[in-house]
């Protein structure tokens, strides 16, 4: 499979692609492009949370512990004072960076069912529920969002179906066909559980015809 660098390279490549074409296309503004951009990047490692001993993991739980953070102190402040929201944002983050990540190694498998185009729809879908629902952004920006991390999870996993062809020694990896999937076919429950989370999130979303009329002038782009 391909390392860090490389999906992190693809994937701020795609995401620059993305953020500048659809800014010369008068989809979102500057502005509005820089967080598509870190999207798509973030969305490029996002796949690798399942292991256990990789950069990937520990920047994405990092960030996670950031954004918990973030989220905690705007949304306790009118009710903590300064020493104990300062204790409440300490115990987010430890327990997001550390506690939480050290769950979820415990639980989750390598090129399991959060390496799967099930997972992408999944955390494509919570960002886009988030920005609407919380950051309270525009409809089609918020889907557009969600989208960006959906296509940077997409870069890593085909580059992962990539490296699994060796074109050199002209065979293929055992790896072949592990990257790039559905969901994990042998564990069909794992897979339930996902869909019943996405469900979950369906009253959260934003409204649907924005995101059509978004995909109607993305398409147009590329005729």
């Amino acid at each position: 499979m391909a390392g860090f660098r490389t999906h992190l390279s693809f994937a701020v490549g795609g995401g620059a692609l993305l953020a500048v074409g659809g800014w010369q296309a008068g989809l979102w503004t500057p502005s509005e492009a820089l967080p598509l951009a870190v999207l798509t990047a973030f969305g490029g490692i996002l796949p690798d949370i399942d292991s256990d001993h990789s950069r990937a993991v520990r920047l994405i739980f990092t960030v996670a512990a950031v954004l918990a953070v973030v989220a905690g102190a705007l949304l306790l402040r009118p009710w903590l004072g300064p020493g104990a929201l300062l204790a409440v944002c300490g115990g987010l983050y430890v327990g997001v960076r550390y506690l939480l990540s050290r769950v979820f190694k415990r639980f989750s498998v390598h090129r399991g069912i959060w390496h799967s185009l099930l997972a992408s729809l999944l955390c494509g879908m919570t960002v886009s529920a988030a920005s609407y629902q919380f950051l309270a952004q525009d409809a089609s920006l918020a889907w557009a969002q969600g989208l960006a991390l959906i296509v940077g999870c997409l870069i890593h996993l085909l580059l992962d179906e990539l490296y699994s062809v060796d074109l050199v020694g002209a065979r293929i990896k055992r790896s072949f066909g592990t990257a790039f999937k559905l969901f994990v076919y042998r564990q069909p429950c794992n897979a339930m559980l996902m869909l019943i989370m996405a469900a979950g999130l369906v009253p959260w979303l934003p409204p649907w015809e924005p995101l059509l009329v978004l995909m109607a002038q993305g398409s147009s782009l590329w005729r």
